[in-house]
């Protein structure tokens, strides 16, 4: 099959690009820095022709709460356009889990615009709630670290493997569009706190981590909001799995 990967050069875009190519498919990248501009849609037409399914695993760029929501329904929009006119057959989205229980996220109320506009888009498609990657706890302490401390919120999260979520986005963009598929999550749930922890301990880096809700994630996303719902899919790798390719 042809697929176009939008966000082709970001962590899972790569790795949904690698994993599709790896099974003989042919991959079309779409991304900024290659000449497609999602924003304005400057050459999506020429990027789409001949695609049978889209992948957009494309990321924010920050931003107020208007900035991103306005940034994703761009693109989305300019995607899914493309995508008619150019005859598409399937459009897969990556989401986030819970992405309707928190409110006062900017990224979420981008996530959902997006969710928005492809359930009544005119391209029949998947939507993938996935949960936070492996990578995600030591990710958020760099944002808020200053002179060796953290704060960090003491999430509840069930990280999966970059690598998993890429297998699973391949998978359902070779099939028939589902509409929204079952949320998608690691095999075990972990404090992000601690998952912070490991990994600077395993990539040799002394942070002192300072638990807070008072940073960047409020009390909305205590407890099990960020949790997979019930039937959901659970991907193999487990956190340790991952950290032990970290040291």
């Amino acid at each position: 099959m042809r697929i176009a990967i939008a966000g082709a050069t970001g962590n899972i875009g790569a790795l949904t690009t690698a994993a599709l190519e790896r099974d003989g498919h042919d991959v079309v990248r779409i991304s900024r820095s290659l000449g497609v501009d999602l924003v304005t849609g400057e050459g999506l037409d020429a990027a789409l022709a001949g695609v049978d399914a889209v992948v957009d695993a494309v990321n924010g760029q920050g931003g107020t709460r208007e900035e991103t929501v306005a940034y994703f329904a761009a693109t989305t929009r300019n995607l899914l356009a493309a995508e008619e006119r150019a005859g598409v057959r399937h459009h897969v989205l990556l989401s986030i889990v819970g992405v309707h229980r928190v409110t006062g996220n900017a990224h979420y109320a981008g996530k959902r615009e997006q969710e928005r506009l492809v359930e009544a888009g005119p391209v029949p498609y998947t939507i993938v709630p996935a949960t936070q990657f492996h990578d995600f706890a030591a990710m958020v302490a760099s944002w808020t670290e200053q002179d060796g401390v953290a704060p960090i919120a003491p999430l509840l999260v069930q990280p999966i493997a970059p690598a998993d979520v890429a297998e699973v986005l391949a998978e359902i963009a070779l099939g028939d569009p589902k509409g929204r598929y079952a949320d998608v999550a690691g095999p075990e749930p972990q404090d992000l706190v601690d998952m912070a922890r490991r990994t600077h301990q395993a990539r040799g880096r002394e942070v002192k981590l300072v638990p807070t809700w008072s940073g960047l994630f409020g009390t909305e996303m205590a407890g099990n909001v960020l949790l997979p719902g019930d039937g959901a899919r659970l991907a193999p790798t487990t956190f340790e799995e991952w950290l032990a390719g970290q040291r």
